[in-house]
């Protein structure tokens, strides 16, 4: 390890910590739930962030919501969300915030935690609005955004045609990353807008890409009528039950807190990220009539795919691969360009009453070519043809102190026999004890032959397939200052799985003591265990043995702050994996933040600097970065070296906001860095991000 690690972790231990929980916070909080399960620094979270940034400029008015709002929060749970809604009916509206201290499933923690967000008044939104006091009230905005490649890539080398044209080493467009997108929205009741990106490397007005950008995306959303009560063209998201079945968009995984277990299902939503797979293109209606919902969707578009034409009949073309990087700089990346046209509909029913939901539902997904990727002992259960139908039902309601939740799914693959396939179920309970225990548990089961394309199922792995488990998490607040929270997961996967040839199994438990004595500070420490079993890389024959893989997670994180303007957040990270044929890998990392967002001044400013020193990519470790506005960065850090990143924000004419963010890894004793179409020459790699944004 590097001595300027050690010197720098006693520097840490000499900063006290955290700040209450802000917007900010609580996002950051949420994309790193997502960034630790998915392991990828390449997700666009636009949506879930959109919702927790719309409550914060309106929120919720307690006396007057019938809880749906407070679960798309994401923040509470449903004992906690019903303890509310029953203290109003039994005793009128409440007069403060902090009449919520009275609820028996409420303290100061939870208050804190959802301030941002919720109001307390007798003003009643206007239901009723013209079309001119829509406009007039609307928000219109409008994000322009540059993203350059500073460093020389190897794939942007200028070759001959002839090399261009037959190798997949080289891209065909410019090194930028170009962003723009224009919405108007009033409240969550209507959303007009589009958004259009070309990735770097992407050819812009010419060649592959003569209409100019690379994706384009565009909507119009309505939500707010007593019996219609959603309406989306365009694209949008839908999710259903607790993601089992269908699910169009991320979900948290396991994390520290235990509520994330539970999904809350908003059924439709408009469409405003670039990621270019997770989302449906089309038109659905969400109807509503007394304790009945019906929503019916309606989807059709372009997948990028591999196709091999068979050669015994001319005329028979089939899919080989799916790819949803949503790339197009080579060679291969173009060839497979709209390369299947996907169509899907579904219809999903809902009996609610109050906070007790009954779901029924039924998805048809089709294509316009046979899907026959190579058969394989580990994926031999995996979708197969054109027509795959779901369904599923799905349940959550409150008994007392008890929120029980779950959903059963039953695939259908018409390649499989008599076009039958498995099934899928996760069934849980979240337990409020008293304001200081709260107890989830979450059981699951997922066939190795069901399979759903867009699912977002509480799981170990990335897909709700192959894999039993039972998940345990407990919240003790233990005394005023000090809480505790944890859990415990237990699963195996019956079939064999990428990179595992044989059934295998594992765990994961955490530990997350919290100190928060007052408002302005926080210290909290994470030891985080996962086994799990993979091949081994040492074998001898025709037979790869498997074996189990520990790695632990230690991580203390301190923040503090100064005054009104100024926070400082320390974070230090150790990480070991262990396994009979590699060894012992390590790995550490150290981050210092500045935050500096003084409420008189028209500029913002944050800063990072970092110490990172791992063995190797299998001991990499990911931390979130603040960035502009809708640009997420949770990088991996791996090698030996420093990162350093600064972050202005200047507002200006009352309605602009300029976002410039310039970051740089600088790598100790290396001189190439990636591979491919990707490496560097040299040891130092930036990145430069700058946005405007326009609001009226």
């Amino acid at each position: 390890m590097s001595p300027r690690i050690y010197l720098l972790s006693l520097v840490f231990l000499a900063f006290f910590s955290a700040s209450a929980q802000d917007k900010s916070e609580i996002i950051q909080q949420r994309i790193e739930f997502i960034s630790e399960r998915f392991q990828s620094e390449n997700m666009d979270l636009t949506n879930i962030i959109e919702q927790l940034n719309f409550y914060y400029e309106h929120p919720i008015n307690l006396n007057f919501t019938d809880g749906l709002e407070l679960e798309d929060l994401g923040l509470l749970t449903s004992v906690q969300i019903s303890d509310v809604v029953l203290h109003r009916k039994l005793f009128g509206k409440l007069i403060s915030i902090y009449e919520l201290q009275c609820l028996a499933y409420w303290d100061l923690e939870t208050i804190e935690l959802v301030r941002p967000f919720i109001r307390v008044d007798d003003k009643l939104d206007n239901l009723h609005i013209t079309f001119k006091e829509a406009l007039e009230q609307g928000k219109f905005e409008t994000f322009l955004r540059y993203q350059p490649t500073l460093e020389k890539k190897q794939g942007y080398t200028t070759v001959p045609d002839s090399v261009l044209n037959t190798s997949n080493n080289y891209y065909y467009g410019n090194s930028d990353r170009y962003y723009t997108r224009f919405r108007y929205t009033y409240k969550t009741n209507i959303s007009v807008g589009f958004t259009a990106e070309k990735d770097a490397g992407e050819q812009f007005f010419r060649g592959a890409q003569k209409q100019g950008f690379d994706f384009y995306s565009g909507h119009a959303f309505f939500k707010g009528g007593k019996y219609v009560r959603a309406i989306a063209l365009g694209d949008y998201q839908v999710q259903i039950g607790q993601g089992v079945g269908f699910w169009s968009s991320y979900a948290f995984g396991k994390t520290a807190d235990i509520a994330t277990a539970k999904r809350t299902a908003i059924p439709l939503r408009a469409y405003t990220s670039v990621d270019e797979s997770r989302f449906m293109r089309g038109a659905a209606v969400d109807l509503a009539y007394k304790n009945l919902e019906l929503l019916l969707f309606s989807s059709r578009k372009n997948i990028d795919a591999s196709s091999i034409a068979d050669s015994t009949y001319d005329d028979l073309v089939f899919i080989s691969t799916l790819d949803l990087s949503g790339l197009h700089r080579t060679n291969r990346e173009i060839s497979t360009m709209n390369g299947l046209k996907e169509n899907i509909v579904g219809a999903n029913l809902n009996y609610r009453v109050g906070l007790m939901k009954l779901g029924f539902s039924g998805i048809y997904q089709g294509y316009d070519k046979p899907f026959l990727k190579d058969v394989k002992p580990y994926n031999q259960f995996d979708f197969r043809g054109q027509h795959h139908f779901n369904s599923s039902f799905d349940y959550a309601f409150n008994v007392k102190n008890i929120s029980f939740f779950g959903e059963v799914a039953k695939a259908s693959n018409e390649a499989l026999t008599a076009f039958k396939s498995g099934w899928g179920m996760v069934h849980g309970v979240l337990i409020s004890l008293d304001t200081r225990v709260s107890l989830g548990i979450v059981y699951r089961d997922y066939q190795r032959d069901y399979f759903s394309f867009y699912n977002a199922g509480f799981s170990e792995g990335s897909n709700t397939q192959n894999e039993k488990g039972l998940y345990s998490g407990l919240k003790v607040k233990l005394t005023k200052s000090l809480s505790v929270n944890g859990y415990v997961d237990l699963f195996k996967f019956p079939w064999m799985k990428y990179g595992v040839d044989a059934p295998s199994e594992g765990h994961e438990l955490l530990v997350q003591p919290i100190y928060k004595p007052n408002k302005i500070f926080e210290l909290y420490f994470r030891f985080r265990q996962q086994v799990r079993e993979r091949n081994s890389t040492v074998y001898s024959g025709a037979v790869t043995g498997i074996e189990p893989f520990l790695q632990r997670n230690y991580r203390l994180n301190l923040s503090y702050i100064i005054n009104e303007a100024f926070t400082f957040k320390s974070r230090i990270e150790f990480l070991t994996i262990d396994s009979k044929s590699k060894g012992m890998q390590r790995g550490m990392i150290f981050t210092q933040d500045l935050l500096w967002k003084p409420k008189s001044s028209p500029i913002d400013l944050a800063l990072r600097y970092a110490l990172f020193d791992t063995d190797g990519y299998d001991s990499r470790i990911y931390s979130y970065e603040n960035n502009a506005l809708y640009v997420f960065a949770v990088p991996a850090y791996y090698y030996s070296g420093s990162r350093a990143y600064v972050l202005l924000r200047y507002s200006f004419f009352r309605h602009c906001d300029l976002w410039v963010r310039y970051g740089i890894f600088l790598y100790d004793n290396r001189f190439v860095i990636s591979s491919g179409a990707e490496q560097i020459n040299g040891s130092r790699k930036s990145d430069l991000v700058v946005q405007l944004r326009l609001t009226f």
